[in-house]
């Protein structure tokens, strides 16, 4: 399928209901099928609350942005700067924390279209690079990082519930025109 324009748009603190059932939707989607019934539920009323959203949507280091098709919301982006990223806290790097596409939106390169807008504000913020974590037995969502070039570099836990998983770390680098470039003298 040809990749459909979408308008990348800032989601506001007004936008905190539609953002929390957004969230929490695609969530459910992608995993309740994969995790215990009672973990997805211990875990959605820590992380979906609408006081837990407008806390995120509050943080000026954190953005959301939603991806517009046609006057509706096709899905979501969430990045962190400093020392709103979950571990790392780099200055110089920028987290995608969510990237989710709702089911009905999938083909139409909307997650591709995030990614080249993470990357172009990494860019014009001067950061080194992005990254991100993806649960380990997420592997169209492996496959797809990779086929962007993020690469594998570390790992950490994940709590779903009272199931401890693993989210593999990936990161790639900016390449930037803007950043000075080292020369080798002979």
């Amino acid at each position: 399928m040809a990749t459909e324009t979408v308008t990348i748009q800032k989601v506001t603190l007004a936008d905190a209901d539609v953002l929390l059932a957004l969230s929490k939707k695609t969530f459910f989607h992608f995993f309740a099928h994969l995790n215990k019934p009672e973990d997805m539920e211990a875990y959605a009323a820590v992380a979906f609350t609408p006081q837990k959203i407008q806390s995120e949507l509050s943080n000026p280091n954190s953005h959301f942005f939603f991806a517009m098709l046609d006057d509706e919301i096709a899905g979501y982006l969430k990045l962190n700067y400093g020392a709103a990223q979950t571990e790392l806290q780099d200055p110089e790097a920028v987290e995608i924390e969510r990237i989710y596409v709702l089911a009905e939106h999938h083909g139409k390169k909307i997650g591709h279209q995030f990614i080249d807008f993470t990357l172009k504000e990494a860019t014009t913020k001067n950061l080194q690079y992005v990254w991100l974590g993806v649960w380990e037995h997420n592997k169209k969502a492996l496959a797809f990082y990779k086929k962007h070039g993020f690469e594998l570099f570390s790992s950490h836990e994940f709590v779903l519930g009272s199931d401890k998983q693993t989210d593999l770390l990936m990161k790639k680098a900016i390449l930037s025109s803007s950043k000075p470039k080292a020369f080798l003298l002979y």
